[in-house]
């Protein structure tokens, strides 16, 4: 597991290997949680499932797309983050800090 930031900021990403293929598990926040699952296959756009009002698939689509492009595999990323109420600067630190993640894929 790699982990990003501090408090209620922090980001964390498991990765599990299936064959030869890829799941990430992201999560972090306040009250981790699943809100989002992209899959990505070599050579194909991202697919998106989002439940019901969700963003974390906009932090999830680059990390499947690094990982399937990198690796030439399937990459699967679901999960989500959440801090009640956040605001722009808040959604902006969680944001930096997946991307930071993204250094270790």
């Amino acid at each position: 597991m790699i982990t990003c930031g501090d408090g209620r900021y922090r980001v964390w990403l498991k990765t599990r290997k299936i064959g030869k293929d890829r799941l990430y598990i992201l999560g972090g926040g306040e009250t981790p949680h699943i809100g989002s699952m992209v899959v990505k296959k070599p050579g194909k756009d991202v697919r998106s499932m989002i439940l019901e009002d969700h963003k974390d698939h906009l932090v999830m689509e680059p990390i499947a797309e690094k990982a399937s492009d990198k690796y030439g595999i399937t990459a699967v990323v679901v999960g989500g983050i959440h801090i009640e109420d956040a605001t722009e600067e808040e959604i902006e630190i969680i944001v930096k800090n997946c991307k930071e993640l993204m250094k270790c894929i």
